[in-house]
């Protein structure tokens, strides 16, 4: 079989996997979508004679990360976020640094780890994001202002987290690690990369108007969530805290200027975060990791690609990225397994 044959039979898997996937999640209430597409991930792993490409950790996040954030903002219920704004907002600051802090206390202690790479851990960490959890809310009709809480505080997350993700790692990268360094570069990362989402999101709008119809509407739609991301990248800033701000401008303003209306726009984006996150699981991962992480899912996609990118990084303990992996493998399991009976036991009302 030719390389192109084989890159062809591979788009043709993940097609069929998403059809597969969505026909079960569908039929199985209580079951996410995302343990089933790691399954498959598997499956697709272990078929003879089908080797899977490396994509290796430089392009990673540039590829995967940016059109997963920006459909999340674009489909965040803003009304409801604005209305728990202060616990969003605590949970997304002080939250993020209590977890940063926390769990490289523990792992310097308890593990061995050098104060910098448990920093690491814990921003990894930090931005894990409950996708799973969010699926199965929905499905048992939870309050919307619940489903709004944990998809603000995980989107948000993303970028908080991943920006003390940056600052930590690249403290370590100059061989100097300090945590007033890694701090001034949080913010920094943080300012500048929210200045860009802003610029790119308002651009972006005023290049909306102009879209009237549906493709064009995709097209700007990408090169707003791509190009805010590059920008960003350019400047030494954090792109995702830029994605996250230019998706959320789009979402806000773009109805007001009668865009984001047609359902194709929105099934666009979808169905390429669904392909994202497939590809993520079922493309990129090296084979002695598939053991490890085949049950993370979607749960654990923003934390698996940053520990991806991470893993042969130099100065970078090596057990930083096995962690990560089976912290995200057990709070799926056990947090997402769970999720239905805790729902119950709390008597949450459902959305009527």
């Amino acid at each position: 079989m030719t390389a192109q044959q084989r890159f062809l039979l591979l788009l043709i898997l993940v097609g069929g996997i998403a059809t597969v996937l969505g026909l079960v999640s569908k039929r199985a209430r209580f079951v996410p979508y995302p343990v089933v597409l790691a399954l498959a991930g598997v499956f697709v792993g272990l078929l003879p004679g089908t080797p899977l490409p490396h994509i290796g950790g430089d392009i990673l996040l540039v590829a995967f990360v940016p059109g997963l954030v920006f459909e999340a903002a674009l489909t965040l219920d803003l009304a409801e976020l604005q209305r728990r704004i202060l616990p969003v907002g605590l949970l997304v600051t002080i939250g993020v640094a209590l977890t940063v802090v926390l769990i490289g206390t523990l792992t310097h202690w308890l593990v061995g780890f050098s104060w910098a790479d448990g920093m690491l851990l814990g921003a990894i960490l930090a931005a894990t994001d409950p996708i799973a959890v969010i699926t199965l809310l929905r499905r048992i009709k939870a309050p919307g202002g619940l489903s709004a809480l944990l998809e603000g505080e995980s989107l948000l997350n993303d970028g908080t987290g991943v920006a003390a993700f940056s600052a930590v790692l690249g403290t370590i990268v100059s061989g100097s690690p300090s945590a007033v360094d890694a701090g001034l570069r949080f913010l920094e990362l943080t300012v500048v990369g929210a200045a860009i989402g802003l610029a790119v999101g308002f651009a972006g709008l005023a290049l909306l108007r102009f879209a009237e119809d549906a493709p064009l509407e995709i097209l700007a739609t990408l090169v707003i969530a791509y190009g805010s991301y590059l920008l960003a990248d350019i400047f030494h800033a954090s792109g995702i805290v830029a994605v996250v701000v230019a998706g959320i401008v789009v979402a806000r303003y773009g109805a007001r200027i009668g865009r984001l209306h047609g359902p194709q726009l929105l099934g666009f984006w979808n169905l390429l975060a669904f392909v994202l996150n497939a590809m993520l699981f079922i493309l990129v991962i090296p084979w002695p990791w598939r053991h490890l992480t085949w049950w993370a899912g979607l749960r654990g996609a923003l934390a698996v690609a940053l520990a991806l990118s991470v893993a042969a990084t130099p100065g970078v303990d090596s057990r930083v990225s096995v962690v990560a992996y089976g912290v995200v493998l057990l709070s799926l399991f056990v947090q997402g397994g769970l999720i239905v009976p805790v729902t119950r036991a709390l008597r949450v009302e459902p959305a009527a």
